[in-house]
This record gives structure tokens, sequence and C-alpha cells, in this order.
């Protein structure tokens, strides 16, 4: 399906069909979900499909993780109406910052900060990013915002892995994503069938 075409039936998680396999190597994540955030129509379904299951609750502000999580994060913000904190990788604030070391998905160690003028107790904080593969890079987001006394409703992002770290977050937070059960296996297997037909269709070119 060309990335910008709108199906006219628009089946639960359409949109999923639009992510683009890794064609670079181990070096790189297994996937591309971005692509599908080129397509207006879809991008709004799955951010309406992350907020689902928070309808019932209070949200005070919307924070997403550097770097892919700001354009998710910064889209379900605007759905709810809502600010939005970046999460920055560290050394690019020019301002006062709390800092928490983390390892990404990748095995490799990172340090993420936010800045301190804005989360304070009582504020109920809904934290967005892309994907979360080992649950690292999440965790870390999680205690950066906890220790500055926000409360964090919940987590969201495209796919949740059950990978170690994946599953701890489903037990102890709530959180949104939008795989069907049918396709979680896939998502754990790392690869998905629509990329069979994205590869065909690369070899024809």
């Amino acid at each position: 399906m060309d990335v910008l075409t709108v199906p006219a039936d628009r089946d639960k998680s359409w949109y999923l069909s639009l992510m683009a396999p890794n064609t670079k190597g181990p070096k790189f994540a297994w996937l591309d979900p971005s692509r599908l955030y080129c397509n207006s129509q879809a991008l709004a379904d799955c951010v309406k499909d992350l907020l689902t299951p928070f309808h019932n609750d209070t949200i005070d502000l919307v924070a997403g993780i550097d770097a892919m999580g700001f354009i998710l994060g910064a889209s379900v913000a605007t759905t709810l109406g809502k600010g939005f904190l970046a999460i920055r990788k560290a050394g690019h604030l020019c301002i006062d910052t709390h800092s928490q070391q983390y390892s990404d998905y990748s095995g490799r160690e990172k340090t993420m900060e936010v800045r301190l003028d804005v989360l304070k107790p009582g504020l109920r904080v809904l934290i967005v990013n892309q994907w979360i593969e080992t649950g690292g890079t999440m965790k870390a987001a999680i205690k950066l915002v906890e220790s500055l006394g926000a409360t964090v409703v919940g987590v969201a992002a495209v796919a949740i892995e059950n990978t170690e770290g994946g599953k701890w977050i489903k037990e102890n937070y709530k959180y949104s994503h939008c795989i069907p059960e049918e396709f979680q296996n896939q998502i754990d297997q790392q690869h998905l069938d629509s990329f069979d037909q994205i590869q065909q269709l690369n070899k024809q070119k």
C-alpha cells in the first residue's frame, strides 16, 4: 500500500502495515514505525487508539522521549489539548536539569534529562515513546518523572515487546499500545508478515 493511501475500510490498527523493515543491519532497530506518521489518517488513528485506555484518567501533561517519542507525544498532547514536555538526551538543554542514566535497546549506556521547572508533586503525566523493546528507556523516563514528584498516569507506545522490561512496565503501570493480540507474537519475534510484501515490492523496483 502506498504510504499516503487511506483504505476505504480501516480495520483496527490498519496503519501498522505502513511500518517499514530494517534494511541497514543489526546496528539499527529492527523496524521503522515512523513511516506511518507520513499518513495523516494513520497518525490520527494511532493516537486515538493509544488514548482509548486513558479516557477516564486525568492527564495534566504529556511527556515524550527523545527523539521519536517527540512526534507521537506531541500528537497525543495536541489531541488531548495538553502541554508537551520533552525528555531529552543529555547535553541538549541550556538550563538546569535532572538526569537519569539508562541502557537503551542496543545495550548502550546513555543519559536522559528533563528541565526542573515543570514537573512537581500532584502533576499527572502520560509518558509516550515510539516503541518499547527492552524497556530500559521507558523505565528511566518513569524514574525521572517520579523523582521530581510527579505521578505517572501511564505509558503509551506503538508497541510494547514482551521482553523482561516490557513485561515489567505492563505489570507495574497502566499502558497502551496499538498491537492487536493476534499480532503480538510477530512483534515479539521482531518480524511482521507485512514486511514480506514490502520486500517483494522493493525487489520489483
